[in-house]
């Protein structure tokens, strides 16, 4: 395996040098992609970007696959990790940063409603009345939920002004 072939390959190593990636491969076949991805993983985790049906196959043996969406096909958005909606790659770290937000908070809820279920069991064991007990239940869910709102105001860094 090579990381040049063909014409088109030098366009992605120029791509990949502007953002700061040192090894680009172009031009490879659907099991080519398949077999760098397993190499690289062999060095660590591996992310893979793609649209075709061609790298459905890649995109599946990647640590995370992501699927360009508007010109993407049904394969290869079935397969990925993540689907960008759009054809703007710059959309990736916005992403990655919500995805991480979203995990931190999905966190913080399982502790809140866990927490609140693990109090008001004993609670009413020991004499807690049960519709005390239901109001401060749906007090918490709706703190979930006030919780998981706060996703709508996301900015990623790179956004902020």
């Amino acid at each position: 395996m090579t990381p040049w072939r063909g014409g088109d390959c030098r366009r992605a190593f120029l791509i990949a040098r502007a953002v700061g990636i040192d090894r680009a491969f172009g031009q490879l076949m659907p099991e080519d992609k398949v077999e760098a991805i397993r190499k690289l993983r062999a060095l660590g985790e591996v992310a893979m970007i793609g649209d075709g049906v061609n790298d459905a196959p890649a995109l599946a043996a990647a640590s995370v696959g992501t699927a360009m969406g508007a010109a993407g096909s049904d394969v290869a958005l079935e397969t990925a990790d993540v689907a960008l909606m759009g054809d703007q790659l710059d959309r990736l770290p916005f992403v990655i940063g919500l995805s991480r937000q979203t995990r931190r908070i999905i966190r913080q809820s399982l502790w809140v409603s866990l927490g609140m279920v693990a109090l008001l069991i004993p609670a009413t064991l020991f004499g807690l009345k049960m519709g005390v007990a239901v109001l401060f239940h749906e007090g918490s869910t709706l703190l979930v939920v006030a919780n998981a709102l706060r996703l709508l105001a996301y900015k990623d860094a790179s956004t902020k002004q």
